[in-house]
């Protein structure tokens, strides 16, 4: 039984929002008590990657969640395409503080948090590796992940877009992500589920609270994109390209992306993972839209749906491709969940394997589709859709490729835009 807080907040998750889940326990009985160890899916593009993380303060305003704090202060990491990795240590997924903080409040369904080792798990991103100058610049691409997520979940996307060449900038919204750990240890963690408590269940105070968390995720963005350029290590500098700069996210980091690209003209191209764009508790809500959904775009987007979500399920979805002039493309991957579009469809099986997860929290999790599959035509969906946009490549039809790729269609009330 969830509990009265887990239950709307699964509700927002299916919208605008995921769901932050306090929940650590699981149904099934753990074979292991030597904690889970999780591996991710090697980068599949011709480059090496490096990385290197990055704390931006933002002086102009005061942070939105904690009022005391005069100044928004973020960290970032930048994946790029590296020339050598020889000498240099894989990167984590999340640091020590990070790892402690996601174990105790994650959006995964009856899994165990406090079973699973989150901060032993390496990326194949290098820490500091000399970057491939050679074939640069490149162009930018900007990640934000869901609600209470941090931006290490979308590692095996970025890594393999940064693996392609793509310099891609992974954002984290403190107090919003499960946890943040700035240089020196200090560790902030969400206010989201106290937040939430406060709201519940005045429908008009809860529908406030996802104005706010956009309103500061956008804001978030545009100071990213304003401050990067010049924050920059300097061995860095000149690496991007940012006259070609793209944005994507996961859940409310789709939302973001669709949303900053509206209110700010530098992001040329778009795509959102399963992120609905009103500020509602249900994906089927038709009321609320946000402006991008209700204004449009004039440049190109992506809408990745998981299966069942397109536009005759997603209302606001439908208005953006309604209201907009730029081009929209859309597919739903047959068999994906919500979570599908996360590392949790690299990580997990592994948890599944190692503590005796039943099949049902596999499915409830990351659907039906095979992980190898759901990985492999992702990646190529993501990266076909900004080879496009933002290198003017053409690349044959991915449905040809994938049978699990369905594009939207008249059949669930898309108009093709020219």
């Amino acid at each position: 039984m969830l509990t009265r807080r887990a239950a709307v907040l699964s509700a927002v998750a299916a919208a605008t929002l995921s769901a932050v889940n306090t929940r650590t326990a699981s149904a099934a009985t753990p074979r292991k008590t030597v904690p889970a160890r999780l591996k991710l899916p090697a980068p599949s593009g011709p480059h090496p990657v490096g990385t290197v993380s990055l704390r931006l303060v933002d002086t102009s305003r005061a942070d939105p969640w904690v009022t005391t704090q005069p100044y928004r202060e973020l960290m970032l990491g930048i994946r790029y395409p590296a020339r050598a990795v020889g000498g240099h240590p894989r990167a984590p997924q999340m640091l020590p503080g990070e790892a402690a903080g996601f174990a105790a409040v994650n959006n995964l369904t009856d899994v165990p948090g406090d079973k699973v080792d989150w901060a032993a798990t390496r990326t194949h991103a290098y820490e500091g590796a000399p970057a491939d100058r050679d074939r640069g610049p490149y162009p930018v691409v900007c990640y934000s992940p869901g609600v209470g997520d941090p931006r290490s979940l979308g590692t095996t996307l970025c890594d393999d877009l940064a693996s392609r060449g793509y310099v891609v900038v992974t954002l984290d919204h403190t107090y919003d992500a499960s946890a943040v750990q700035f240089p020196g240890g200090r560790v902030e963690r969400t206010v989201l589920p106290a937040e939430f408590d406060k709201a519940y269940p005045d429908p008009g105070r809860i529908r406030a609270l996802l104005k706010k968390t956009m309103a500061a995720r956008v804001a978030d963005t545009r100071f990213l994109l304003d401050a990067l350029p010049g924050a920059l290590p300097g061995e860095l500098r000149g690496l991007p390209d940012w006259d070609r700069l793209g944005m994507f996210g996961h859940s409310a980091g789709g939302f973001t992306a669709l949303q900053a690209m509206h209110d700010d003209r530098r992001i040329a191209a778009a795509a959102d993972f399963d992120g609905v764009l009103a500020y509602v508790q249900e994906d089927s809500d038709s009321g609320y839209l946000s402006s991008v959904a209700a204004e449009g775009l004039d440049r190109p987007f992506l809408l990745v749906g998981k299966d069942g979500n397109d536009l005759s399920t997603v209302p606001s979805w439908n208005a953006l491709w309604r209201h907009s002039r730029g081009r929209g493309e859309g597919l739903t991957l047959r068999g994906a969940e919500h979570a599908t579009y996360t590392d949790a469809e690299a990580m997990i099986p592994g948890i599944a394997r190692q503590l005796g997860l039943s099949r049902r929290t596999v499915v409830e999790n990351i659907g039906t589709i095979a992980p190898g599959r759901a990985i492999t035509a992702q990646r190529a969906c993501l990266a076909a859709f900004f080879d496009r946009r933002l290198r003017g490549r053409t690349g044959e039809a991915l449905p040809d490729r994938f049978p699990e790729v369905r594009p939207f269609s008249r059949r669930n009330g898309s108009v093709p835009h020219g």
